[in-house]
């Protein structure tokens, strides 16, 4: 199956794979808005936003602390990070946004 475009457009070459092999897997993507980069990530439809979260910016920013981020799906914030990313409405093709907590000031 070939993932969807908004996962292939301007990603990092190697996806986050999480979850056990052989499982079936919802390809989305994560993007850092603070960052301007992007991630594919495959994971299954149980997957927690917070593991997706935690599994994405540790590709995209090394060392950075998982709680000073936010994670956005159509603009609104995640409030509820336990929650599966299929129950927030991520399905194949969606976006999921990483911000930081606060704002940063540009320099």
């Amino acid at each position: 199956m070939t993932p969807p475009l908004t996962t292939r457009l301007r990603v990092r070459p190697d996806p986050v794979v999480l979850g056990a092999p052989g499982t079936s897997r919802l390809a989305f993507r994560v993007q850092s808005l603070d960052g301007w980069d992007a991630v594919r990530v495959e994971a299954p439809g149980a997957t927690s936003v917070r593991e997706a979260k935690v599994a994405a910016l540790a590709a995209l920013e090394p060392g950075a602390e998982p709680d000073l981020f936010v994670v956005k799906h159509r603009g609104h914030e995640v409030t509820d990070e336990a929650q599966a990313v299929s129950a927030v409405g991520v399905r194949d093709g969606s976006i999921l946004s990483v911000a930081s907590r606060r704002r940063r000031p540009v320099r």
